[in-house]
């Protein structure tokens, strides 16, 4: 087993060609939203063994207080729900327009 500290970088390949896909306007609130979510999830102590593949479908909103909700993460590795949620659960995000309560669907994949 490996420590896999860019676990980032497959998720920001995954999120932004699955969930975010969108044109290069910077003042549009998903991408803000997006690179925020990278940020929030760049460190970590994730260990994933060479040939293993983790996976996770993260459930999420945004309440009043612009602080992202996370309202399940669909994965059958404990870890990494837990990584999720702590890294993500209520943290404090900045956006410019947004609906309160609008439901995000991320997929996330981490790869060795």
């Amino acid at each position: 087993m490996r420590k896999f500290s860019l676990v980032l970088v497959a998720a920001a390949l995954f999120i932004s060609g699955n969930l975010f896909a969108n044109d290069s306007d910077n003042t549009d609130p998903e991408r803000s939203l997006k690179t925020q979510i990278q940020q929030l999830l760049k460190v970590n102590k994730l260990v994933v063994e060479d040939s293993e593949e983790l996976t996770a479908n993260v459930l999420f909103t945004v309440n009043g207080e612009e602080e992202i909700v996370v309202i399940s993460v669909e994965t059958d590795d404990s870890d990494l729900e837990s990584f999720v949620k702590s890294k993500l659960n209520y943290k404090k995000v900045e956006l410019n327009e947004f609906v309160e309560g609008r439901m995000y669907k991320m997929p996330l994949r981490v790869k060795a």
